[in-house]
């Protein structure tokens, strides 16, 4: 039978598009807490060192990012060769992919991972393994026995985004050592700086000491500059030249760059945010337990609340609730996890209209 029309490849077509946290667009004051966006905004110094790169839009930007990469490179005392910058750690995720993933190799990730670990994935040609967690926590038994000849990449958000679970670094290290050298371990650390646990490392020592681990990091949360798109990866020498070689060449703009510099050599700010999160995290969880939901302990900048599936009170009629009030929480169906709603620490205000909401919701008040 003849075709008349491109087609695309057999992987892109079994995608389902990501679809971002909802927010309100009327005129009605709205709480948006579906995006895990930081409700401190971003550091002055980067909205300056922004607006001065406005001066200079008629300039391609530094297609190495160096600024970017050495402003990383001091804060945390990496190499800046082997940091590669994105736009956002979802283009590097898809560039891992693209780089170490074809038709027939399969990437392996858990059931409640980040969807943009499948898109990529499927994407790039490969075949997603999706493994069961534990109590909503990454199992590394199960990567391990999920591992086949053709796994070629192993996603792990730690900590994970929905959940708000980590892993400890000793069972991180323990994951590595039972990996195939052949494979490549992602650690996906996109909320890294809010986790305030003796026993958690973001992964820069596995990178440094082995050839197979990556770790990947973003502008977007605690550092507030989601709308610019900043991410970035801390690589062996091998991966960054391979990912070098297929990112666009100027796949960050001037203005992000300067301002990612600025962010991340403010680090007061980024402490304020910290401190302002672990208060209300700790608020949330206790005013919403008080309500009676279950809610999954955190790490990172937001909460997994559970419902009950009674009738007029399931997470499907918290929703319509909390819209109702201008108040936006994520839905979780697409992550397999209908009975619940995922929350992001806000403003105070914010914080406390989800509270008193919700105790009205459930005839609490």
């Amino acid at each position: 039978m003849s075709i008349d029309r491109p087609v695309p490849r057999g992987g892109v077509t079994r995608i389902a598009p990501y679809v971002p946290g909802k927010g309100g667009d009327s005129g009605g004051k709205v709480f948006k807490l579906s995006s895990n966006e930081t409700p401190l905004g971003a550091s002055p110094d980067a909205i300056a060192a922004f607006v001065a790169a406005g001066a200079h839009l008629e300039l391609y930007p530094d297609g190495s990012s160096r600024a970017l990469r050495d402003a990383i490179g001091q804060r945390y005392g990496l190499d800046p060769a082997r940091i590669v910058c994105g736009a956002g750690s979802d283009e590097l995720l898809n560039l891992l992919a693209h780089a170490y993933l074809g038709p027939g190799d399969e990437a392996i990730f858990t059931e409640h991972g980040f969807l943009v670990y499948k898109i990529a994935t499927l994407a790039a040609g490969g075949e997603p393994v999706v493994v069961p967690e534990k109590d909503l926590t990454a199992d590394v038994d199960a990567i391990l026995a999920a591992v086949s000849e053709k796994t070629r990449i192993v996603f792990i958000a730690n900590p994970n985004n929905p959940t708000g679970t980590y892993l400890p670094i000793g069972e991180i290290k323990r994951l590595h050592e039972g990996l195939p050298r052949r494979v490549l371990l992602v650690l996906d650390a996109a909320y890294a700086e809010y986790v305030r646990r003796n026993d958690y490392e973001s992964g820069i020592e596995l990178v440094a000491s082995y050839p197979n681990v990556v770790m990947t990091r973003t502008f977007s949360k605690i550092y507030g500059l989601a709308s610019l798109r900043i991410g970035w990866a801390y690589c062996p020498e091998g991966v960054a030249d391979a990912l070098n070689r297929i990112r666009g060449p100027f796949n960050l703009s001037g203005p992000a760059i300067a301002a990612g510099a600025a962010a991340i050599a403010d680090e007061a700010f980024v402490q304020s945010s910290a401190e302002h999160n672990s208060r209300w995290l700790e608020w949330l969880t206790r005013e919403l337990e008080a309500l009676g939901l279950k809610v999954t302990p955190s790490v990172g900048n937001f909460l997994l609340v559970h419902f009950p599936s009674d009738a007029g009170k399931t997470a499907a009629d918290a929703d319509a609730a909390l819209v109702a009030s201008g108040i936006y929480l994520r839905r979780l169906e697409s992550y397999g996890l209908p009975g619940a709603l995922r929350l992001s620490v806000g403003t105070e205000e914010a914080n406390r209209a989800v509270v008193d909401t919700l105790t009205v919701f459930l005839g609490k008040a």
